[in-house]
């Protein structure tokens, strides 16, 4: 049976590629796809406002379980009104499940069928994770979008590592199902095979069968790439794992933000993407550009008083200069990390946007090429 506070609504796709676009309804509002999700990692973008992200046509935030759980805490974020209220952020929302997260701390953790135990980075103390008490803490949070516990092999690793991987996964899916009960959350099951193009296959196998022994997950996360491989190996799969996911169910392409990443992605049928690279590399004095990525530190900046990017129409290239977004960053003003995020997440969503207009238009091939051709692809 179908979930009614959700619906995913397939409205246009480009028959010279697996390009698609869609609505995916939540109690938040709708999300139009394929479109970038800004990281929020504690309840917040860094260094940008509400009123911001809204500017710049954000439909979706990700918030991480992981480090809400460990402060301030799912208690006292449901006592506030939950996450949404928390925040200020009246619009969809997404939790990351925190299985990348402590499952990047291997030194701290101990794993077993049932569940994980791990370490804080805040204070030490130990905790234990089971898939019911991860999808009791994501209830509390209150986010529209909630993603299974799962564990997430590194790369590289062996197949048969990667193989036990994906069945706990699956498993946890199931158990992760099982335990969700509030219609209002969409649970997305991740698929899970590293480089293995038949494991991925079987975790998707398995977690269908996991989604039709209790109820089908609303939609499905693609995990356990970037983690370290090559871009090009991990396309190697992604298109074989996309087209093998069901139709109509959004496929959300989990840690990826590369521009030319994003738009390859999006040919081959992904929906939603998120990553921290556009507010990170801010505040490192990088900008993404219709020229390539701009290191602002750089003494070749000083006295170019040209917009960030004369091909962008955001707030930050009307009103500033290369030259004075420079100063900033060398001066290291925290309104040059500020400036640069709002830029870098305005590429990004509006890439997006782009791309879906492309979609709807019947020609996001011909995007592509043009993409593909750009000073803009260089660099990434």
């Amino acid at each position: 049976m179908s979930n009614p506070h959700f619906h995913f609504d397939l409205q246009a796709s480009d028959s010279a590629c697996c390009a698609r676009a869609a609505t995916f309804a939540t109690p938040h509002g709708a999300i139009h796809t394929p479109t970038f999700m800004p990281v929020g990692t504690h309840a917040t973008v860094k260094g940008v406002t509400v009123p911001q992200l809204e500017a710049l046509g954000a439909q979706v935030v990700l918030a991480n379980t992981y480090h809400m759980f460990l402060r301030p805490g799912a208690e006292l974020v449901a006592a506030a009104g939950g996450l949404h209220r928390f925040m200020n952020w009246d619009h969809p929302l997404l939790t990351d499940s925190g299985g990348f997260q402590i499952f990047s701390l291997a030194s701290t953790l101990k794993l077993d069928d049932d569940g994980v135990s791990f370490s804080s980075i805040v204070d030490g103390a130990r905790h234990r994770w089971t898939p019911e008490e991860n999808m009791r803490v994501q209830n509390l949070l209150g986010a529209d979008i909630i993603m299974q516990l799962d564990q997430c092999p590194p790369y590289p690793s062996t197949k048969e590592d990667v193989a036990v991987a994906v069945r706990r996964s699956a498993a946890w899916a199931r158990r992760c199902r099982a335990a969700q009960t509030n219609p209002r959350q969409a649970l997305f099951g991740i698929v899970q095979g590293g480089i293995f193009l038949d494991l991925r296959l079987e975790s998707i196998r398995l977690l269908e069968h996991a989604g039709s022994e209790v109820a089908p997950f609303e939609g499905y996360g693609i995990g356990g790439y970037s983690v370290g491989e090559p871009h090009e190996v991990m396309f190697e799969t992604l298109g074989a794992v996309a087209s093998a996911l069901p139709a109509d169910k959004p496929r959300y392409l989990m840690g990826v933000g590369n521009p030319t990443t994003l738009v390859r992605a999006i040919g081959l049928g992904i929906d939603l993407f998120d990553c921290v690279l556009p507010t990170r590399t801010a505040r490192m004095g990088t900008a993404f550009s219709s020229e390539g990525r701009l290191n602002l530190r750089n003494a070749r900046f000083a006295r170019d008083f040209s917009p960030l990017d004369p091909l962008c129409e955001c707030e930050v290239c009307k009103n500033y200069t290369r030259a004075y977004l420079r100063h900033l960053v060398t001066s290291k003003e925290m309104l040059g990390s500020t400036l640069l995020s709002l830029h870098n997440l305005h590429y990004l969503l509006d890439l997006t946007r782009k791309a879906r207009a492309a979609i709807q238009a019947g020609s996001y091939a011909t995007f592509m090429e043009s993409w593909y051709n750009s000073p803009a692809a260089h660099d990434f």
